[in-house]
């Protein structure tokens, strides 16, 4: 396991995007309808997956390092685990172009947060990518009216907000070491998923792409990501995460013919821009 920190920072990170990207193509292929139920063995798989590379890392302090991690990392994590929830619900909501476009917004949220709680001044060059973005935002929620899934762009909101709140805190508490908070959210995925599935029954092909969608979408991906920030430039990282949000439309385009409208796509494209944009202001501490 310790190959995965010898690899560059900015592997890992394109890595990371990759194995994201999968997301949402992974979840149209579910039989059932249920989204509790697909969350609920999402977080089954992705604990297992999760402990298993804990153990690996830490061998026999495993325990002692979640313990470590204190309260911080159990409040980290729970606000990780509603944004495991909002990606679910919305990926059923909506389309995946527009899941991803909105969930690439984390970048202009860590600013406005870094200034409401942060006191982190955002330069002339931050201040027009956020513009960009809430015109791209606009412009996608709108033409939800008329598509019929408001809804789904709405709860998709909740992802970057809460992976923001997430950063705050680990900002906020720089000694957190941010697997046993991954490790928590996992666990408040589960109890949320036993407690409101319809019942607990699997079909094979839900097995499947439940262990698909917990092991090499979202644990590796996280995994990878997680690392990979710790070598890698804020700007590079904002960059690079742009992987899901470019492929991931473009899996379900080719396997299940999904095309969102053009207006999606405007959106995105505004959306996209503003987050070079903004991965390109040094003014904060969190695009440095």
């Amino acid at each position: 396991m310790n190959i995965i920190y010898k690899l560059p920072g900015y592997v890992l990170c394109l890595l990371g995007g990759f194995f994201l990207s999968w997301g949402g193509l992974i979840i149209r292929s579910f039989e059932t309808n249920d989204i509790w139920k697909i969350l609920l063995i999402r977080s089954f798989f992705f604990i297992i997956a999760l402990i298993f590379f804990l153990i690996l890392t830490y061998k026999k302090n495993t325990a002692e390092v979640i313990k470590k991690s204190g309260f911080p990392a159990i409040i980290a994590g729970l606000f990780l685990s509603l944004s495991f929830v909002a990606y679910v619900v919305a990926m059923s909501k909506t389309t995946v172009a527009n899941v991803v476009f909105i969930i690439s917004t984390q970048t202009i949220f860590l600013a406005i947060f870094g200034l409401l709680f942060l006191k982190e001044k955002i330069a002339f060059k931050g201040l027009i990518s956020i513009a960009l973005a809430f015109l791209g935002m606009v412009i996608m929620v709108e033409d939800s009216f008329n598509q019929g899934t408001l809804i789904g762009n709405m709860v998709a909101f909740a992802i970057p907000i809460n992976f923001t709140i997430l950063v705050m805190i680990i900002r906020k508490f720089p000694d957190l070491d941010m697997v046993p908070a991954i490790f928590y959210s996992g666990i408040f995925s589960i109890i949320y998923g036993l407690f409101l599935a319809s019942d607990l029954v699997f079909s094979t092909n839900d097995i499947i792409m439940g262990f698909l969608l917990g092991v090499p979408q979202l644990a590796f991906g996280f995994i990878c990501v997680t690392i990979g920030t710790k070598t890698t430039k804020a700007v590079t990282v904002g960059l690079l995460m742009l992987l899901e949000t470019i492929f991931a439309p473009i899996w379900v385009w080719i396997f299940l013919n999904e095309l969102p409208p053009k207006s999606v796509f405007l959106g995105g494209i505004i959306i996209i821009f503003a987050v070079i944009l903004k991965s390109f202001d040094k003014s904060g501490k969190i695009s440095n």
